[in-house]
């Protein structure tokens, strides 16, 4: 974008047409980093790869992709997960008081 004021029609058309290309540009930055939601979702997909490729080196193969099955099914389905788990830790502490009574 030159310093100067344009000197005919067609400069002045030339500015505004880079200024917008810019302007929209950097919209499309900010919002990409304002949308949080998008973010944390690529965060979790990147260090769901990690943990498969991890799970890759230390079992097999058909075991990871297993591994990675599982992980988007609690992804796709938390609460139920959630409640399992609630559920289960609530049993574990009943009878760790039963047996300490």
């Amino acid at each position: 974008m030159s310093e100067d004021f344009p000197k005919n029609a067609e400069e002045a058309r030339l500015d505004r047409d880079t200024t917008r290309e810019e302007l929209t540009e950097t919209l499309a930055a900010l919002g990409q980093k304002l949308d949080v939601k998008a973010r944390v979702k690529e965060n979790v997909d990147e260090k769901l790869d990690q943990a498969t490729a991890k799970v890759a080196g230390v079992t097999n193969e058909p075991t990871a992709v297993k591994f990675r099955q599982g992980a988007d099914a609690v992804r796709a389905n938390p609460v139920p997960v959630f409640a399992g788990v609630l559920g289960l830790l609530i049993l574990i502490r009943l009878i760790l008081r039963r047996r300490n009574s």
